[in-house]
């Protein structure tokens, strides 16, 4: 089966920095795009980044600037570098893969920053 494995999250004073992994085992066919999510409660989960097979990005509005999403597509990693961090932030971050026939998701790793 596959599994995603997130690390990385933690506590961390605002304007701090985070880096998150996710790495995907198991037999994965064709990978689309890697990405990362977060919920914070009472909020619906929304897409922070992802970042496709070729290497095109795409970032929440609110992220932008501060966060970026790399990947290493032979190892079926993807990392989420957090900079500036804000309050705002605080939020269970979930990897997610869309690959060609099923999503997967990671059980989310929780970043939580303080003021």
């Amino acid at each position: 089966q596959v599994q995603l494995v997130e690390s990385g999250g933690g506590l961390v004073q605002a304007g701090g920095s985070l880096r998150l992994s996710c790495a995907a085992s198991g037999s994965i066919f064709s990978i689309n795009a890697m990405g990362w999510y977060r919920q914070a409660p009472g909020n619906k989960r929304e897409l922070v980044a992802a970042i496709t097979r070729g290497g095109i990005a795409n970032y929440a509005d609110s992220v932008k600037g501060r966060f970026t999403i790399s990947r290493d597509n032979a190892k079926n990693t993807v990392y989420l570098q957090m900079n500036s961090l804000k309050p705002e932030d605080t939020a269970v971050y979930y990897c997610n893969i869309k690959a060609a026939y099923n999503d997967y998701w990671g059980r989310g790793t929780q970043v939580t920053v303080s003021s």
